[in-house]
């Protein structure tokens, strides 16, 4: 089976981008499977996403051709084979519906994806890693300081050679230094269709406002609570007759659902980070 390949790209917009790269793929052979483009006509940014398969150059033989292109066109890009699947780590604390679904899915081989571990705050969260077959590591935030704490989670992701992280409802505040190490490599699903009700407690917050539409927020998680780029967002209407257990319960299914599509999206490097915004080609 020919490798296959996914391209991004990122840089100001002008004219001749697009047949420059179609030129370049084509005077190696290769095949375009599917073809994205948006251009952001207020900042004068281009952004583009091909899958590509049947180019006759391997990965480092492409990525140094390529680069003379992407220099020509100040580009900010990306060479990604798709058969080399992502290494995600799983953080979870005691909600376990977005860990149980991130874990069902893949398990489904419906996110293209290796889980090589879980983490935890809570030790009840073993159940479910056990579960699944995932090894499960339990750090402790009550007897070592939240520094320490980190500091063993981020030893976990080096000894785990871990891609990506996914906040599957884990409650703590991440360092700054942490955020940038893991700058749109981090993933965190919010309770609340930001930014509305941000922080702790949005349901009860959204509750006592009387709203009529509840949601959850997939988002890249930056030294801001709670206003990193947003990826994907999902929505449920309720009414007067609901009382707050029934919008927990609904958020909850649009917490899964947001958190599931957005990580999909990332692992198929359609989200292209701009600023405060996200390009997301679906």
């Amino acid at each position: 089976m020919q490798a296959r390949y996914r391209l991004t790209i990122r840089c100001p917009d002008q004219v001749g981008i697009v047949a420059a790269v179609a030129d370049f793929l084509a005077r190696h052979g290769a095949s375009i499977v599917e073809a994205n483009h948006h251009t952001d006509l207020e900042e004068g940014w281009f952004f583009m996403r091909h899958e590509i398969s049947d180019i006759q150059l391997d990965s480092a033989a492409f990525q140094a051709a390529f680069a003379q292109l992407a220099e020509r066109f100040q580009m900010r890009w990306r060479w990604h084979e798709i058969q080399q699947r992502q290494r995600v780590a799983l953080l979870a604390s005691k909600e376990p519906h977005c860990l149980l679904d991130v874990l069902h899915r893949w398990q489904c081989e419906d996110l293209p994806c290796d889980i090589p571990c879980v983490i935890a705050n809570h030790e009840a969260m073993k159940q479910y890693a056990d579960w699944f077959g995932v090894p499960f590591h339990f750090v402790d935030f009550n007897h070592q300081s939240s520094t320490e704490a980190f500091a063993e989670i981020a030893a976990l992701l080096k000894q785990y050679e871990i891609d990506t992280v996914v906040l599957a409802r884990f409650m703590r505040i991440f360092p700054s230094d942490f955020c940038q190490q893991y700058r749109h490599r981090m993933i965190n699903i919010h309770h609340s269709f930001l930014p509305s009700f941000v922080g702790a407690k949005p349901y009860h917050q959204a509750y006592e406002r009387g709203v009529k539409l509840i949601g959850a927020t997939c988002h890249y998680v930056t030294e801001d609570l709670d206003e990193g780029p947003i990826i994907e967002q999902d929505v449920v209407r309720i009414s007067h007759a609901d009382s707050l257990a029934d919008m927990v319960r609904k958020g909850k299914d649009c917490e899964r659902r947001a958190l599931a599509a957005g990580l999909r999206m990332h692992l198929q490097d359609r989200v292209l980070v701009h600023g405060h915004k996200t390009i997301v080609f679906a």
